[in-house]
């Protein structure tokens, strides 16, 4: 499943030559497009995709739309095959081209079909850039008595430099009662404050720190929010210990990556903790480079990091490459993903040469960071879980352009080198007791998330745990978040729902090949 870089990456996949075979110039050329009077439906007759690649009109588009799920969609038998005509939009048409079944627990099987402007795809998978205020809000509860929580800042941003910071709940936002508002016009409010789609949106908060009671009231204005992907690389135990938190697997977290990993081999430390409860995931490769740099060459060597599976038309050879199907190995080398990388492509990584690694995570652990688990499993690699059930997204997609919209549609799965790869509801600790699914049960403790203390702090109940049970091997008892806020599923009302449904955060969750 490993796609080889020919040449360093000056533009990942963001271009349209890198991201499909074929793929052709800008997205406003009508050169050679076909006829709306020459195009026609037969259900269940599929003409190849390229016959309708980048020809910008909305019927071709959507029947470009239609022929390339057939080609690469995962679950493509699984599609109702519509008359493209009969949607108004192309966007309407693309969102029916995705499988409405769910997993044996009862869950959806595909909850990550998204597309964006290509030009935004750019600026989020090459910079690590959004709109916001810089603040991750935590959802504990989404439905009215609602509690929302800063989890942590980004450096520099609006939130920062008004020291907001963890352990800050959600009173207000522009005037809205957030715990207890009840109408969809209030929620909608509510959405537009918490989670902006574009710079210059101003908005009001009322917060209440939850260790003293302490009401703060702060105007911000969102903004392009470059966030860091990795950060508090410290040590415990006496030099022992390694930790550092890692929240997301874009382009600018190769160098950070590396630089990481260096000071903490240069440090001769024993253990480590990866604090990936909030990574929603990213680029596969990275995730391999990750393991790779726990594990090092002896424990990896001639091991597969993933095996790629994609629908079973596709047996032999990637249909997004055209190449034949390889696995992606664990990566002993510096890619460079982002434009001008600060190491050369090519440069060996660093390692840890470890057999064990704690791993801290919540629900908002997805999909690559997932990856880092199963692959390391799949080389014997013992993996403890401290904190809570991850997303379980074991999917994963090549974005694609066309028309200057690039699409995010599930293509494969994939197998580690024991050829697992079923955690659909994601990894759990051994001693989870609060799953509404079917989650993957692996050594270690289920803790809550402990907004009382900053990430990084040997206080903080997840990173306290990975120390006490590294030395004991037992764990406190089980806590959810939940359970912990003194908030509980029976209480929770049928009121509007405050989510964040941008496009730009569903697909930050996503495991991401690049050709």
């Amino acid at each position: 499943m490993f796609v080889h870089f020919k040449k360093p990456l000056a533009a990942v996949a963001v271009t349209c030559s890198l991201i499909i075979a074929g793929c052709g110039g800008s997205g406003s050329s009508e050169s050679g497009t076909i006829d709306a009077a020459d195009i026609t439906w037969t259900e269940g007759v599929f003409e190849p995709s390229s016959k309708f690649d980048q020809q910008c009109q909305a019927l071709n588009e959507k029947h470009w739309l239609r022929a390339w799920s057939h080609e690469t969609y995962l679950w493509y038998n699984e599609i109702v095959d519509r008359d493209p005509a009969l949607t108004d939009g192309v966007l309407n048409y693309f969102a029916l081209l995705k499988t409405q079944n769910t997993t044996d627990s009862g869950a959806n099987k595909d909850n990550f079909h998204a597309s964006l402007p290509t030009d935004e795809w750019q600026a989020q998978s090459q910079s690590g850039q959004s709109f916001g205020y810089g603040f991750k809000l935590k959802l504990i509860s989404a439905s009215a008595p609602r509690q929302g929580i800063i989890s942590y800042t980004e450096p520099n941003s609006p939130a920062a430099n008004l020291n907001l910071s963890r352990g800050l709940e959600v009173i207000e936002v522009d005037g809205v009662d957030f715990i207890n508002a009840s109408t969809q016009a209030e929620v909608d409010v509510l959405n537009a404050g918490l989670f902006p789609s574009e710079s210059g949106k101003v908005t009001s908060f009322v917060f209440k720190d939850i260790n003293t009671s302490e009401i703060r009231e702060v105007t911000m204005t969102a903004q392009t929010i470059t966030g860091q992907a990795v950060s508090n690389i410290k040590t415990f135990a006496n030099g022992e210990v390694g930790y550092f938190q890692f929240n997301r697997h874009n382009a600018v977290a190769e160098k950070p990556l590396y630089d990481a990993f260096n000071n903490l081999a240069a440090s001769n430390v024993k253990d480590l903790i990866i604090d990936m409860r909030y990574n929603p995931g990213g680029f596969l490769q990275m995730a391999s480079q990750v393991a790779y740099m726990v594990a090092g060459e002896s424990n990896t060597t001639g091991k597969i990091f993933e095996r790629t599976i994609f629908n079973d038309q596709h047996p032999t050879f990637n249909p997004i490459t055209g190449d034949r199907l390889e696995p992606v190995y664990f990566t002993d080398e510096f890619l460079g993903f982002a434009e001008n990388p600060a190491v050369s492509p090519g440069t060996p990584l660093p390692s840890l040469n470890l057999e064990r690694v704690f791993v801290l995570t919540t629900g908002s652990t997805c999909s690559a960071s997932e990856a880092v688990i199963n692959g390391l499993r799949g080389a014997d690699i013992e993996v403890i879980q401290i904190g809570e059930t991850t997303c379980g997204k074991p999917y994963g997609y090549y974005p694609t352009d066309n028309c200057d919209t690039t699409y995010f549609s599930i293509q494969f799965t994939g197998v580690n080198n024991k050829e697992f790869g079923e955690y659909a509801d994601g990894f759990a600790p051994q001693n989870s007791n609060d799953s509404e699914f079917q989650p993957v049960m692996i050594p270690g403790c289920a803790v809550a998330d402990d907004f009382t203390h900053q990430l990084g702090d040997e206080s903080e109940a997840m990173l306290s745990t990975a120390l006490s049970y590294r030395e004991t091997g037992r764990c406190p008892a089980a806590t959810s978040t939940i359970s912990e806020q003194g908030f509980a599923p029976a209480i929770f009302t049928d009121t509007p729902k405050v989510l964040d449904t941008r496009t730009s955060t569903l697909l930050q969750q996503s495991k991401i090949l690049e050709q």
